[in-house]
């Protein structure tokens, strides 16, 4: 069911990626009204570099797939 998987740069805590996949799972399931039960979340973490192949397959090329876009370019990352 649903499953959420976070993408983002290294260097975040346990504490901070247990929180916000913590967060995602309480706000998925109040909006599509499922049980906590059914709800998975992933987290990967990427360097600068390494994000600039992740930015062209996760989000530049699935623009039609997008719901929520970055207000950055993922070279200023570099």
């Amino acid at each position: 069911m649903p499953h959420i998987s976070i993408k983002m740069l290294e260097g975040r805590t346990e504490e901070q990626k247990q929180g916000a996949a913590n967060a995602l799972a309480k706000a998925i399931c109040t909006q599509l009204g499922v049980s906590e039960k059914f709800v998975s979340v992933t987290v990967e973490e990427y360097s600068a570099e390494q994000w600039q192949y992740v930015y062209k397959k996760e989000i530049a090329d699935k623009k039609d797939k997008l719901y929520f876009s970055p207000k950055y370019k993922a070279e200023d990352l570099l």
